[in-house]
């Protein structure tokens, strides 16, 4: 199949529907927000979608229907894709490490630079000791309170993720975003703090509001500040989250980590989590 196979549609983002389903939170934002471009992928012009991408600063997404796999589709949007980018630096993420994907990527020069777990914990029988049984001594867990630990929180977060390409550069403006989204609870956002009222740890959880059963929660982002590390923080809050997800009736935990990131790695592990997906970034320099 060539490249002019494929017809691309540029679509705005309020008439995005199920194409942005495939993709990642952020990069929801970022089509919402006019930050990257979405396209549905048609097989003749004025045909149904057999797939989509998103394409903008410095990363491309795409995703192909499985019905439609396996017949030169993906080859043929990607290069056109790239087309539209032109040349430099190009990050691509793929799900579930598809040998589909590898394979396009190494047609098109990218080589994979991280690797992401997505890991799962069931939490039906799951005997979750109190948070202030493992919580250090002079740690207090409150919630996060909404216009007044923002700031706080995104100087706390940009210091725990310093080495993290995405999480590290969080502003207080992708703060608001989240907090404007349906499922944000201040509730469900717990932080740490020590006896002198400073903000030393978090543990971000989010449960979609509109799932059959809110099921799966998620650990969507925990950090504990660089000085208050190895000291028991990370295990106190992950045993605080857990909880709040079970009173809140999820029957399972998830989350996402860099498979890189050994001591969060280990902690996870320890605490009962399993792999359930691999994500590779491939990037093109």
């Amino acid at each position: 199949m060539t490249p002019a196979a494929v017809d691309l549609v540029e679509t705005d983002a309020s008439a995005a529907g199920a194409l942005l389903d495939p993709f990642d939170e952020q990069t929801a934002l970022d089509v919402a927000a006019g930050r990257r471009a979405l396209f549905a992928l048609r097989k003749t012009q004025g045909g149904s979608a057999a797939g989509s991408a998103v394409l903008g600063a410095g990363a491309l997404d795409l995703f192909v229907a499985p019905e439609f796999r396996a017949a030169g589709l993906g080859g043929a949007a990607a290069a056109r894709l790239l087309e539209r980018a032109g040349a430099g630096p190009l990050t691509a993420w793929s799900h579930e490490d598809h040998p589909a994907a590898r394979a396009l990527a190494a047609r098109f020069g990218f080589t994979a630079v991280r690797t992401l777990l997505q890991l799962r914990l069931e939490l039906l029988g799951l005997d979750t000791p109190p948070a202030a049984a493992t919580r250090p001594s002079g740690i207090l867990f409150t919630s996060f309170r909404p216009g007044v630990d923002d700031a706080e929180w995104v100087a706390l977060n940009a210091r725990v993720f310093a080495w993290h390409p995405e999480q590290g550069s969080t502003t207080a403006a992708d703060l608001a975003e989240r907090q404007a989204e349906p499922w944000f609870r201040a509730d469900d956002f717990l932080v740490a703090r020590d006896d002198d009222g400073a903000m030393i740890g978090y543990n971000w959880l989010k449960i979609e509001p509109d799932g059959p059963t809110m099921s799966t929660g998620e650990i969507y982002v925990i950090g504990v500040a660089p000085e208050a590390a190895g000291k028991g923080l990370g295990r106190s809050l992950m045993d605080a989250g857990l909880a709040r997800l079970r009173e809140l009736g999820c029957t399972a935990a998830e989350l996402y980590v860099e498979a890189d990131n050994a001591s969060a790695v280990h902690l996870y592990r320890s605490l009962g989590f399993r792999d359930h997906r691999v994500h590779v970034q491939y990037a093109r320099v």
